[in-house]
C-alpha cells in the first residue's frame, strides 16, 4: 500500500465518525482483521474521538467535575494511540524482518507508524479546516484565511506522503534499517508516576 492509500481509509473514518458525530459511537469498522486498512481504520478512529473531547474540553463553561472526566478519557485515549502505532509498528517490522540491510543503511528520525500517525492528524486538520473554510455562519475573510490555511495542511499531506513513501522504498531495498523503541510513557504507569504510586 501507498501513503495516499492509508490517507484514504484516514478520510473513510472522518466521514464515518461524522455521520453519526458522537464520541460515545463504536467504530463499524468495514474491513477484515487481517488486512492492514483495519488497524488504519481503527487508529484514525482513536484520533477522530479525541480530536471531539479536545473541542470539547475546551468549552470555557464546561462543568470541572465534566472536565475532570474528559481529561480521564482523553489520557486513555492517548494510550491506546501509542500502543496503537507501536503495534503498526511491529507489523512493519515483521513484514521487513528478512530484508538485507547495506552496510552503508540508517536509521530514520521516526519509524512508519509514528509518520503514519501524523498523516492520521493531517488528515483530520485537513476535513476540519475545510470545514472552517466553508461554514456558512463564518464570515468572508475568516474563509480565506481557513483556505490559506487549508493550502498549507494539503502541500504538507504531499510532502508527508511522499517522505513516508520513500521510507518505505528504502526499508524495502535495504538502504534504512527499522528499529522500534517504545515510548515508555510514565504518567500512566502506576510505578513510574509518583503521584500514583504515592497513592497507593
Amino acid at each position: 500500500m501507498k501513503s495516499n492509500q492509508f490517507f484514504n481509509v484516514f478520510e473513510q473514518v472522518i466521514l464515518d465518525y461524522h455521520i453519526h458525530d458522537s464520541i460515545e459511537k463504536k467504530p463499524d469498522n468495514p474491513f477484515d482483521q487481517k488486512d492492514f486498512r483495519f488497524l488504519l481504520y481503527q487508529k484514525n478512529w482513536i484520533d477522530t474521538v479525541q480530536w471531539h473531547l479536545e473541542d470539547i474540553i475546551r468549552d470555557p463553561e464546561i462543568d470541572p467535575v465534566e472536565a475532570l472526566k474528559i481529561k480521564r478519557i482523553i489520557d486513555a485515549s492517548n494510550q491506546k494511540r501509542t500502543d496503537l502505532v507501536e503495534y503498526i509498528d511491529g507489523y512493519f517490522l515483521e513484514k521487513y524482518k528478512s530484508v538485507k540491510t547495506i552496510s552503508s543503511a540508517t536509521i530514520n528520525t521516526e519509524t512508519i507508524a509514528w509518520a503514519i500517525d501524523r498523516l492520521s492528524i493531517l488528515a483530520l486538520k485537513i476535513y476540519h479546516m475545510k470545514e472552517e473554510s466553508e461554514r456558512h455562519t463564518a464570515d468572508e475573510n475568516h474563509k480565506v484565511n481557513c483556505q490559506k490555511k487549508l493550502d498549507v495542511l494539503n502541500d504538507q499531506r504531499k510532502d508527508l506522503c511522499s517522505a513516508i513513501d520513500q521510507l518505505i522504498e528504502d526499508i524495502e531495498s535495504g538502504k534504512k534499517y527499522i528499529k522500534v523503541y517504545k515510548q515508555m510513557k510514565m504518567y500512566n504507569d502506576e510505578d513510574l508516576n509518583p503521584v500514583l504510586y504515592k497513592s497507593k
